[in-house]
């Protein structure tokens, strides 16, 4: 059995503030294959690295007196979201921010480095690893997940093109270095494969709901993500993207309810040359699937051995990660 790909999941959030630049660094020398920047933007259209455009989360916004009065409400993909937006605000205001652990009641050791480190652009991640691959010979990759396209499109955004723009820029469009461009969304990965950027295509898909783009133009009458990873689905993927990113819940799901969705969704995509990638191998009780988890709460690491295994077992391409040096070893060995 061929061995996983290993991807720091935006770094080693495990270990450090998600998305900065320690959190990378760690990932990089735990002996990752690749790592996963999520972006967003700020106002003046540079790309920024979160997980989320409300930045109240995962920043010391809130600590800013300044900008207290940009609060608002914002819908997101439908969900009425509360807080502060990287889009109402320059890259030049947003690099005043410092970082936070976004789980802070899981993972104490890692919210001790609130507040040490800057956001970091896109073009600073792109700069990082291909630094990292001269200096180590290692090619290392990434992993690129575009957040809330068709939102941001309806905020003034040229989201593929800005992409592509800064692809470019940093040297990463032609191939120069392995790069995977994901969403939840197909329409931008069309808009991305039209583009000229060589990366590998890859559509997320959760366990539950539908893709937002679809959504806003049919309602509730958008193919569900589950309905995308059927074979007829999985047919129509074959054309317009290089592989799939599942909810690993699609893959640990109880035999007989693998049976009552029509067999398994990495050998029914493997069948039709699509890759699959899984997310997201945390060692906490708290993301554990039932039978896996252990005393102690859900902060107390359970038997995630034992549920990597099956990962690794179904055949997957490629698997995030929160804490890479658990990650290499596991994937590695089981292969």
């Amino acid at each position: 059995m061929t061995r996983p790909l290993v991807i720091g999941h935006r770094g080693a959030p495990g270990y450090r503030p998600e998305h900065t630049r320690s959190s990378y660094v760690l990932a990089l020398e735990a002996g990752v294959d690749a790592v996963e920047p999520d972006i967003v933007f700020s106002r003046d259209g540079i790309a920024i690295v979160r997980h989320e455009n409300e930045i109240g989360s995962t920043t010391d916004i809130a600590d800013h007196e300044r900008f207290r009065g940009r609060r608002t409400t914002k819908t997101i993909d439908g969900v009425a979201v509360t807080g502060w937006f990287a889009e109402d605000f320059t890259w030049d205001e947003l690099a005043q921010l410092r970082c936070r652990e976004r789980l802070p009641h899981l993972r104490a050791d890692s919210a001790s480095h609130d507040g040490a480190e800057p956001m970091l652009r896109l073009r600073d991640v792109l700069d990082l690893v291909a630094a990292w691959t001269g200096e180590s010979g290692r090619a290392v990759g990434v992993v690129l997940e575009i957040k809330h396209a068709t939102f941001l499109e309806s905020a003034g955004f040229d989201v593929a093109a800005l992409v592509a723009a800064e692809l470019r820029a940093a040297g990463w469009d032609a191939g120069q270095h392995p790069l995977w461009l994901e969403s939840f969304e197909l329409d931008v990965l069309d808009r991305l494969g039209g583009s000229g950027v060589a990366g590998t295509r890859v559509f997320l898909l959760e366990a539950t709901g539908a893709p937002f783009d679809r959504v806003a133009v049919e309602g509730a009458q958008a193919r569900s993500y589950e309905d995308w990873a059927l074979p007829a689905g999985l047919d129509e993927l074959t054309a317009r993207v290089d592989g799939i990113s599942v909810d690993k819940r699609m893959i640990l799901a109880p035999a007989r309810s693998r049976r009552a969705r029509g067999g398994s969704v990495v050998a029914d995509a493997h069948a039709r040359g699509l890759s699959v990638f899984t997310w997201t191998a945390r060692p906490e009780n708290a993301f554990l699937v039932r039978r896996h988890r252990r005393a102690g709460g859900p902060a107390a690491w359970g038997d995630h051995v034992a549920e990597w295994a099956e990962l690794a077992a179904s055949g997957i391409d490629g698997v995030f990660v929160d804490h890479p040096d658990l990650g290499v070893a596991a994937f590695r060995r089981e292969a």
